[in-house]
């Protein structure tokens, strides 16, 4: 029993968002770039600056009050602390410590002076924090503490100001009464009693108006006190080394995301399996692992201890059980396009694992322009006769109707091989009648045909092939492919009246490898590689334990030679 294959959801945000960090993580060399680059500039701040040094000193504001001492005397009464803290960054405070400044030989101007001053106030509180940042200790210490001085002197000099000004508006008042009043004493003795009531509320107005004067006179205008005084630091003020090099790298990372994301952003090459799995068309089989002790051979199946003859198994089994695959007994292997090296692999393990399983496999190497098998296999492939349930085919001894090859499996039986040969007429030679009778062998009881084709979008030889061998299995490396491929070859394998079965993802190979097997198929094109085939080393013998191969029984082609 097969299970449906679930639906991608794509509202499934949090699978999303791993994929996507997943998908900006194959972009290593753009992150470590952006670290680096955010290293060095951290570096670069760090020893390129020049140090700076910041002295603090705290002022307590406070107001004018007659009492500070009296029940209900409050603090902050007629204080505004934001205007205050204008006030303590304006130019006239810097215009006083200048001055103050210049007498103790420091000569600074009031704008230079303010531009190193910073002013704070903490919250719920009457305090002012001068900060002041200089190109030494001592010139910080001296700055700051003069800035706070100028501040109070200023505060002190606005409020006596004040009170002085009230004084003189009181004076200005009560000098008219007084005028009055001594004229109305001289009038006492003749107007009498009238006189002496008008003569009365008078003096009481001059009473009052002297009091208050009084009062302004006696109030106390200590402006605040400076509850800090400002010392030399002892240290730079910044960031140091370790904590620059840190916000760097931070920084640098976020640079590098973010050039991956751009990357990411305009890169045709397929981002995850489900988009694969999305652009096919197909279900995705199995993904190879990167297995360097298969580097020399062709054949992982019947390799004890092999992780990539697992997968390759697991894949087989997979098929086997497939509803589409099951009914035909068909399966085109092919790649999208440039080297067909992985999928030749993949059709020789698929062969061999199902000839683990006991079936009657055959293996097509329908790749006329550049074949190779028969000679990549090396000393497992024996020429044989054709068997007895092909032994009816006729033909002059061109492909495919020419001699066969038997593949041993160690430990694990064999399959039949028709390897490619060189064609005059490719799509002749791919559409003729032979072909469609081996093709046709699939429908035996226990039979498998695998067919190896040439890019299906580089030839169209895979196209040809699709009417006969219904189902396809496209072996590619995800980060080489592109979208558009893929969707372009489920809309032809479609349109041909065959269906994809899946798709085998492999690792990718490194530059020089690539570069090499672009220089090998180059010979082979060119001739250079029409001599002797190379013997390639044999695979390492199994230790007879059946749990090896999964329990599977070895089989022989019925009239191979062993």
């Amino acid at each position: 029993m097969t299970h449906p294959i679930r639906a991608v959801d794509d509202h499934d945000e949090p699978a999303l968002l791993r994929d996507q960090f997943r998908q900006l993580l194959r972009y290593r060399a753009l992150l470590a770039a952006g670290v680096v680059v955010g290293l060095l500039g951290g570096g670069f701040l760090a020893l390129s600056g020049d140090d700076t040094y910041t002295a603090t000193g705290e002022v307590q504001v406070r107001s004018a009050t007659a009492d500070p001492f009296a029940t209900g005397a409050s603090a902050d009464k007629g204080i505004n602390i934001g205007s205050e803290r204008q006030t303590a960054v304006s130019d006239t405070v810097g215009d006083l410590a200048a001055g103050t400044l210049l007498k103790e030989g420091d000569d600074v101007t009031a704008r230079k002076l303010l531009a190193g001053l910073q002013v704070t106030n903490p919250p719920n509180t009457l305090t002012l924090r001068f900060s002041y940042t200089g190109a030494s200790p001592e010139q910080a210490r001296s700055r700051a503490e003069a800035l706070a001085n100028a501040y109070l002197a200023h505060r002190k000099a606005r409020t006596e100001e004040s009170i002085d000004n009230m004084a003189n508006g009181y004076r200005a008042q009560l000098e008219p009464l007084e005028e009055k009043r001594d004229l109305l004493e001289e009038r006492a003795g003749v107007d009498g009693d009238d006189v002496s009531s008008a003569r009365a509320n008078i003096i009481v107005s001059i009473s009052e108006l002297s009091r208050k004067i009084s009062e302004l006179k006696a109030l106390d205008t200590t402006p605040g006190y400076l509850n800090k005084k400002p010392v030399a630091p002892t240290e730079p003020t910044g960031a140091g080394l370790p904590l620059l090099l840190g916000l760097g790298a931070v920084v640098g990372l976020a640079l590098g995301l973010l050039l991956s994301w751009v990357r990411l952003v305009f890169d045709p090459a397929v981002r995850s399996p489900r988009e694969l799995v999305r652009s096919l068309g197909g279900p995705l089989l199995g993904t190879l692992p990167r297995e360097r002790a298969a580097a020399g051979t062709l054949l992982a199946i019947g390799r004890s201890g092999s992780r990539l003859a697992e997968e390759y198994r697991a894949v087989a089994f997979r098929l086997a059980y497939d509803p589409s695959f099951a009914e035909r007994r068909r399966l085109l292997v092919t790649a999208p396009r440039g080297d067909n090296s992985e999928a030749a692999a993949a059709a020789v393990n698929l062969a061999a694992a199902f000839a683990e399983m006991g079936r009657d496999v055959l293996l097509v190497e329908a790749d006329l322009r550049t074949p190779s098998l028969a000679r990549e296999l090396g000393s497992s492939a024996h020429e044989v006769r054709p068997p007895r349930w092909a032994a009816g085919e006729e033909g002059d001894g061109s492909w495919p109707t020419g001699a066969r090859h038997n593949v041993d499996v160690p430990g694990s039986g064999a399959f039949a091989l028709v390897a490619g040969a060189t064609a005059d007429n490719v799509p002749r030679a791919l559409t003729s009648a032979p072909v469609a009778r081996i093709v046709a062998e699939a429908d035996r009881p226990g039979a498998v045909v695998i067919v190896l084709a040439p890019p299906v979008l580089s030839y169209a030889d895979a196209v040809a092939l699709v009417d006969r061998v219904e189902g396809v299995m496209i072996v590619c490396d995800p980060r080489e492919v592109h979208r558009s491929d893929l969707e372009r070859i489920r809309e032809i394998i479609s349109a041909s009246g065959g269906s994809v079965l899946g798709a085998l993802l492999h690792p990718g190979r490194g530059r020089l490898r690539r570069a090499d097997r672009r220089h090998k198929s180059a010979r082979r094109r060119n001739g250079g590689g029409s001599g002797t085939p190379s013997v390639e080393p044999d695979a390492p013998e199994t230790t007879g334990d059946p749990a090896e191969t999964m329990g599977l029984r070895s089989f022989t082609l019925p009239g191979a030679r062993r």
